[in-house]
C-alpha cells in the first residue's frame, strides 16, 4: 500500500498473516482473568513468590517488588508507587508495559538508598493497593528490556471456527511460529499516531539530543516545559518506525519468505529494519527491498533524515514457547505460551483469528 493510498483510505493497520486466511473469529479478554501475564526476570530466580512479607533479601539502593495488578497500566503503577515511596516518577523502574485489561504480574524497581528499614512499612502500603508477591533489594534500577520475557496464560471465547482447522493451525503455529509484526494498538485509532508523526519537526528531536535517547530521557523530564510533548513525539515516532518494519514483513509474509533470510541481511536469521538515520544497515536484494517499501511512504521516511537513531534489526518470526493448549467445556480454548520481550501475544493469536477485543467495549461504558 502506498503513502497516497493510506491517506485516502487510513492506514493499513492489518497485514497479512502467514497462511493467507484465518481460521475463524474469537472474543478475547471476556474477563481480566481470561487473559493473564506473567514476567520472568531471571535476575531475581531465588525469590519465590512470598506471602505475607516480613522481610527483604539481597543488598543495594533499589527495593524490587513483583506486584499483581488487574485493571492498572503499568506507567499508571509506577506513578502511584512513585507516590508512595517518596521518590520521583523517573526513580521507579520496569522491564516492561503490561496489559491493562488482564491480570499481570511484573517487577518494579523504587530507588531507596539507605532506607532499608523502612521496606516493610512501605510494602504494607504497597499491598493495600496491589498484592506484593515477592521483594528484594537490587543494586541497579530495572530497565525496558531487562526480563527475559513473559508467560501468558490466554483463554478465548466465542470461537467461531472449525476445531479442526484450529488445530491443525496451531500446530503450525508451533513449528513455525507467527509473523512479528507491532500490533494495531501501537498506531493509535484509525492510525492516529502516524497521522501525528508525519507532522514532527525531526530537527526538534535532534536538538534535544537525539531520538535514540529520547525514550529513557523523556521519562524523567516531565517536570520541564518540553517533558510531555517529547514524550508524545517519542510515541509517534516509535509509530512510525514500526509501521515501516509492519510493511517491510508484510511484502515477506505476502512471497512466504518471511522465515527465510534474503541475500544481504545482516543476521542469520530472518530479519527486518527498525529504520534510522541511513535507512537499513542491510545490503543487497534485502536492502533494496526495504529501501523500495519505505520509498512509498516518504513522509514517514523523512522523519529519520535528521535524527541520530540507529538503524536496527528486528526479527520476522515470533516464536510461541512452548506452546500448548486445551479446549474448556464451554468451547473456549486456553492457551499457555511464553514470549520474547518485544513479542505481543494478540500479534500471534491475529495469526490464526480474527479477535474481537471484548475489554475494549467495556472501557467505552
Amino acid at each position: 500500500m502506498s503513502e497516497a493510498d493510506a491517506g485516502a483510505e487510513g492506514w493499513r493497520l492489518d497485514w497479512p498473516v502467514s497462511a493467507g486466511v484465518r481460521v475463524g473469529s474469537a472474543h478475547l479478554k471476556t474477563v481480566p482473568d481470561d487473559f493473564r501475564v506473567s514476567e520472568v526476570l531471571e535476575a531475581f530466580p531465588e525469590h519465590t513468590e512470598q506471602s505475607g512479607i516480613s522481610s527483604v533479601a539481597g543488598e543495594g539502593e533499589h527495593l524490587c517488588l513483583r506486584l499483581e495488578k488487574t485493571g492498572d497500566n503499568t506507567e499508571f503503577v509506577a506513578g502511584e508507587l512513585a507516590t508512595l515511596a517518596g521518590c520521583r516518577p523517573f526513580d521507579v523502574g520496569f522491564c516492561g508495559l503490561k496489559d491493562r485489561h488482564a491480570v499481570t504480574s511484573q517487577w518494579f524497581s523504587l530507588y531507596r538508598p539507605g532506607m532499608m528499614e523502612d521496606d516493610s512499612a512501605l510494602i504494607e502500603q504497597v499491598s493495600a493497593r496491589w498484592p506484593v508477591k515477592s521483594a528484594c533489594r537490587s543494586v541497579r534500577k530495572l530497565r525496558r528490556g531487562d526480563h527475559q520475557g513473559n508467560h501468558f496464560t490466554i483463554r478465548l471465547r466465542q470461537i467461531s471456527a472449525d476445531r479442526e482447522a484450529v488445530e491443525c493451525a496451531l500446530e503450525r503455529l508451533k513449528i513455525q511460529g507467527a509473523p512479528n509484526y507491532f500490533g494495531p494498538q501501537r498506531f493509535g485509532f484509525g492510525g492516529a499516531n502516524l497521522d501525528r508523526a508525519v507532522h514532527i519537526d525531526p530537527a526538534a528531536l535532534n536538538r534535544r539530543g537525539g531520538q535514540g535517547k529520547g525514550r529513557r530521557r523523556g521519562r524523567g523530564s516531565s517536570r520541564s516545559g518540553g517533558g510531555r510533548d517529547d514524550r508524545k513525539n517519542v510515541l509517534y515516532f516509535s509509530a512510525a518506525r514500526s509501521w515501516l518494519f509492519n510493511e517491510v514483513l508484510a511484502s515477506r509474509v505476502a512471497d512466504a519468505s518471511w522465515r527465510t533470510p534474503l541475500p544481504g541481511e545482516p543476521t542469520e536469521t530472518a530479519t527486518g529494519p527498525m529504520w534510522g538515520d541511513g535507512g537499513t544497515v542491510a545490503s543487497g536484494e534485502a536492502g533494496q527491498r526495504e529501501r523500495d517499501i519505505v520509498a512509498q511512504a516518504p513522509k514517514l521516511a523523512s522523519l529519520f533524515m535528521m535524527t541520530r537513531m540507529k538503524p536496527e534489526r528486528r526479527p520476522l518470526v515470533a516464536e510461541a514457547e512452548g506452546l500448548s493448549w486445551s479446549w474448556l467445556d464451554d468451547g473456549g480454548l486456553e492457551l499457555d505460551f511464553f514470549l520474547q520481550p518485544g513479542q505481543y501475544a494478540t500479534t500471534i493469536l491475529s495469526d490464526i483469528f480474527e479477535l474481537e477485543d471484548i475489554s475494549l467495549d467495556h472501557h467505552k461504558n
